[in-house]
């Protein structure tokens, strides 16, 4: 992801253009081919799906435009695809920043649960404590009322 985050789409003569950091340059790379298909250097390729069969019988300059509006067609479904990588990484990151909030906060929680059942541990003792002084001042109250008939 650090990767699609350090590219960035460009246009030229107005085509989205990819470009990565490595110095790939699309302009080059269309000139090359066609040199090439000018001087008949490239080999034809029966079994390539690029062009269709009909392409066999379209002039070199044809095989290049439709080249062209292919490529474009392949750059914009690339530039979709790393907007929408970009998306994800930014939600997944959003997601990570919420998840650790979450932890943290389930982590206070749990600290709170336990300081509370110690002070409930603390009061049932004392509670205790209480009932059984009560019992204990009950009992002496009845052998006074009876000291007292």
């Amino acid at each position: 992801s650090s990767k699609i985050r350090n590219m960035e789409v460009q246009s030229a003569d107005g085509v989205a253009v990819l470009e990565d950091c490595i110095g790939f340059s699309l302009t080059k790379t269309i000139s090359k081919v066609e040199e090439k298909l000018k001087k008949g250097v490239l080999q034809d390729c029966q079994d390539d799906d690029i062009i269709p069969r009909v392409g066999n019988e379209m002039g070199a300059e044809a095989q290049i435009r439709f080249l062209k509006a292919k490529l474009r067609v392949m750059q914009e479904d690339l530039a979709n695809i790393v907007f929408e990588c970009r998306k994800k990484d930014d939600e997944n990151q959003n997601l990570g920043t919420r998840l650790k909030d979450t932890e943290e906060e389930n982590s206070r929680l749990q600290r709170t649960i336990s300081l509370q059942q110690s002070q409930i541990e603390k009061y049932k003792m004392l509670s205790q404590e209480a009932n059984k002084k009560t019992e204990g001042l009950q009992q002496e109250v009845t052998a006074l009322e009876k000291v007292l008939q």
